[in-house]
């Protein structure tokens, strides 16, 4: 074969690979938006509105909502791809290290309000895509605002004591014997969606409660009452059926018919765009739970009456 041929078939190689490459590009865009939606990424980073511009930030994760907590306010940040005010200069490792390790960009450690001890069971691809999908959105130039801690809450050195009692980090060990939809089940709800977050009782520092796990968290962020979803019949939802779940995760409507609100209105609109088959995986895990019986009266559920 000649040179000339040979650089033909090189040039023909590589104009082949092309349209692989670019497709595997758009992929992992689509499976980071999945990530990013599963997560609820939206509902705790969206922009501010309250004009035509403000509108439009708002479908970005532009940041500057607060979080209302016992130790004070705390604002998300801006993570678009902004250079300055939001992500933009981020290498792909240290993203990962602020989901994995709570690691800021500069090296500080981040509030526990951003739940990376969920995101610390992220695999590797679901990390890069989202980072992939966020870099691909377009940049919003809007500064962060400033946290409204209390006092010592809103000191970062201090945070080395909470994490080491807290944050182990430990990924997730797959359970054979519990079958293919638990164990992606047992994923979506611990890493990603982050259910445990929000539904579970807090210590005085902070930090979940382990034993008590999914049991519910009267007053809870933003004053909002996260209900008991385990499968205790008289306090949790152990009389909901699998369809039940999945119904909910999907309409955002419970089996009494009532339409749930606040801030699981927003989680809904993230598991509103899973398929079918995570929604089941997330009810077959959910219906899973050990029973507990909740000794103070349930919490409100988040329906809008």
């Amino acid at each position: 074969m000649g040179v000339a041929a040979s650089g033909l078939a090189l040039l023909l190689a590589i104009l082949m690979a092309m349209p692989t490459a670019r497709g595997a590009d758009a992929a992992a865009l689509e499976r980071g938006r999945y990530i990013y939606d599963a997560a609820g990424c939206q509902g705790c980073h969206g922009g501010p509105g309250g004009s035509a511009a403000g509108a439009a930030k708002a479908k970005l994760p532009s940041g500057g909502l607060g979080l209302d907590t016992p130790f004070g306010t705390f604002r998300a940040p801006n993570i678009t791809p902004d250079p300055h005010y939001g992500i933009g200069s981020w290498s792909e490792a240290q993203f990962k290290a602020a989901l994995r390790q709570g690691i800021g960009h500069d090296g500080e450690y981040l509030f526990p309000v951003f739940p990376f001890t969920a995101f610390s069971k992220l695999d590797d691809r679901d990390v890069a895509d989202l980072y992939a999908y966020l870099m691909s959105l377009p940049a919003v130039a809007l500064a962060n605002k400033p946290h409204e801690a209390k006092p010592p809450f809103g000191w970062r050195p201090l945070l080395v004591f909470w994490r080491a009692l807290f944050f182990a980090g430990v990924p997730l060990a797959k359970d054979p014997a519990r079958g293919e939809d638990w164990n992606r089940g047992n994923y979506l709800v611990h890493a990603v969606a982050h259910c445990e977050e929000c539904h579970t009782p807090r210590n005085f520092l902070g930090a979940l409660i382990p034993s008590r796990a999914f049991s519910g968290n009267i007053d809870g962020p933003d004053k909002q009452n996260a209900p008991n979803i385990t499968s205790d019949v008289k306090t949790g939802i152990g009389a909901w059926s699998l369809a039940d779940i999945e119904q909910l995760l999907k309409t955002g409507m419970t089996p009494d018919m009532d339409i749930v609100g606040s801030g699981m209105k927003a989680v809904v609109q993230g598991t509103a765009k899973l398929s079918d088959a995570d929604r089941h995986a997330i009810a077959v895990y959910i219906k899973s739970l050990a029973p507990i019986q909740v000794e103070a009266p349930p919490p409100k559920t988040a329906a809008a009456k």
